[in-house]
């Protein structure tokens, strides 16, 4: 489906709901990918998809063409992540190398998350990460964004993402070379 065609149907107030199912049906997915990565609970990203969607449709008349769609709805996604993250650690008061070890034993019991254990251990080291390097990270590696698309995603340069995704590969391998 094409966002031109997504974007006209929602810009036109007798298809707006239609636009928006298509929205919502192209998207998606990708964003509850996006978010679960993040997140890593099944259900803390089930719940944070559906608050994305719920931003999109509160915000469809804020959206000026200026960006693509993809990366529009990627930062609100992104934002909500951060977002919950942050609040996460300040309502629990957990310092931060203690979310991750809380994440990672989600990695362990999650009967949503299947995989091989170089998969598993994977995700462990990149838990060790920072959650704005590990964002940039994901996008990178797993969404296959390009750097110019995550720049625009996340309002960060694309020399400090390219930093920053390198940093985060260094600690990946050391984390995967020690355990």
């Amino acid at each position: 489906m094409e966002d031109s065609f997504i974007i006209s149907k929602i810009q036109d107030p007798e298809t707006i709901n239609y636009g928006f199912n298509l929205l919502v049906k192209a998207y998606q997915e990708r964003v509850y990918w996006h978010v679960r990565k993040m997140v890593i609970d099944h259900d803390d990203a089930d719940d944070l998809t559906q608050n994305v969607f719920i931003k999109i449709w509160k915000s469809l008349g804020n959206f000026r063409e200026e960006s693509r769609l993809y990366t529009w709805i990627y930062r609100i996604a992104t934002n909500e992540c951060l977002n919950f993250l942050k609040k996460k650690k300040r309502k629990f008061m957990i310092p931060i190398h203690d979310v991750a070890g809380e994440l990672s034993h989600k990695i362990d019991q999650g009967a949503y998350i299947s995989g091989d254990e170089i998969q598993l251990k994977l995700q462990k080291a990149i838990l060790t990460l920072p959650d704005k390097q590990r964002l940039v990270f994901n996008m990178r590696y797993f969404d296959e964004l390009k750097f110019d698309d995550i720049a625009e995603i996340t309002g960060t340069s694309v020399g400090a993402l390219k930093a920053s995704y390198h940093l985060a590969a260094k600690k990946i391998e050391f984390f995967l070379t020690e355990h």
